[in-house]
């Protein structure tokens, strides 16, 4: 899997991405300097982790034929501390459908095994930069 990213024409910091077929693109806030035309890579690291969990939780419903009928995710950033190595995600759930407390204690259960979770909370990453 490749992303590729380039300076995009307008904006000062603007930056459009490619995904497989998709385009996208990421900008900072005014207060950092940019244009705030686009959500800023934490934004992205954020929405990664809600839709995830969306989606997991989506799939195992379907397929245990539990009646979730839609999920709402809101996600609060607290990164006060991100300079300590400390980036607190809140996460709310919200499950809509004719569920019983233990059908919904069994999703958000699911929710934290989705595999942006784990990669999030668990994996160590490695990242290694190149220059061409």
């Amino acid at each position: 899997m490749s992303i590729k990213l380039r300076k995009s024409d307008s904006g000062i910091y603007r930056q459009t991405i490619r995904i497989h077929q998709h385009t996208v693109f990421a900008d900072v806030s005014k207060e950092l300097g940019g244009d705030d035309s686009a959500p800023d890579p934490h934004d992205y690291y954020d929405a990664a982790l809600a839709a995830c969990k969306a989606i997991t939780v989506m799939m195992y419903a379907k397929r245990k034929q539990l009646p979730l009928d839609y999920i709402d995710i809101d996600i609060e950033r607290d990164n006060s501390r991100e300079a300590q190595g400390v980036y607190v995600l809140n996460v709310q759930l919200k499950l809509l459908g004719q569920l019983t407390d233990e059908q919904k204690s069994q999703l958000a259960a699911i929710a934290d095994k989705c595999p942006i979770h784990k990669l999030m909370t668990t994996a160590t990453t490695e990242v290694k930069t190149s220059f061409s």
